[in-house]
């Protein structure tokens, strides 16, 4: 018999949360923001094999996916309980790292993420909470959200969950046809072209190369860059450890993929 519990507050969560912890038992927590998929499936299964618990935030129905697993608590709160009235919360100031990328064309929005994973933190203090390298520079943002207020929370990057043709896995697949996910390998195989030519250019030319190389393909590209892992600023020369990022349109669906160079 599945041994899951779900809770809708903070304060029963807690609760059941210390109780866990003064038994020695390790939490892990998936924070999850929207549609789910087998790429949440495949955080949660990683979170468990390092964790005695798995908390899983969800804003969606929390009991079409994880009747399989076994000690996973389900978070499915309502707004009011991971915005309380009375919290005081001051934005941190991420050095620019929010503003490239993403956060060029969605102005704002990493804010709002740090806010919110801040709060979910505050109230699960997890041993370990586990992110999509897809979403790297999401990643990248909750690193240094965690330096910045001492959290006792580890961040465990998982790779990311693809598709057999290479495709990440993403809950915006389901609004591509066979066409579009045919025209969208276009991603995948761009990055592998900045991965496999790595070592002949340096990546100002590999950047140009690569950007070429995708519009070779059908998808309308947002960015493409080659940045420093840790400060996303543009990689100068492949000293330090350097990720490609993409993002593009294919038809009106927004994708995003990266890959560790």
């Amino acid at each position: 018999m599945p041994k899951n519990r779900l809770f809708t507050t903070s304060r029963d969560l807690r609760s059941a949360l210390s109780l866990l912890q003064e038994k020695g038992l390790s939490i892990g927590f998936v924070p999850t923001m929207g549609a789910l998929h087998a790429g949440h499936l495949s955080l949660i299964d990683r979170a468990l094999s390092e964790n005695d618990w798995v908390v899983i935030s969800i804003f969606v129905n929390p009991t079409q996916f994880i009747g399989s697993r076994n000690n996973c608590i389900i978070f499915h709160p309502e707004i009011a309980e991971v915005y309380p009235q009375n919290q005081f919360f001051v934005p941190i100031d991420l050095k620019g790292i929010d503003a490239v990328m993403e956060g060029k064309f969605r102005p704002g929005h990493f804010k709002g993420v740090v806010h919110v994973v801040h709060n979910f933190f505050q109230i699960i203090k997890a041993n370990r909470a586990y992110f999509g390298q897809k979403d790297f520079q999401q990643l990248a943002i909750i690193r240094k959200m965690v330096a910045h207020f001492n959290f006792s929370t580890e961040i465990v990057s998982c790779e990311t969950l693809r598709e057999s043709s290479g495709l990440a896995m993403s809950s915006r697949n389901m609004r591509l046809n066979s066409s579009d996910i045919e025209a969208a390998l276009i991603i995948y195989k761009t990055l592998l072209f900045v991965k496999e030519n790595k070592s002949k250019m340096n990546p100002q030319s590999l950047k140009t190369s690569a950007t070429d190389f995708f519009k070779s393909g059908d998808l309308q590209l947002e960015y493409l860059e080659i940045v420093d892992e840790k400060t996303l600023t543009n990689a100068e020369d492949w000293q330090s450890t350097n990720v490609c990022c993409i993002a593009a349109y294919c038809n009106k669906v927004r994708l995003i993929d990266n890959i560790v160079l």
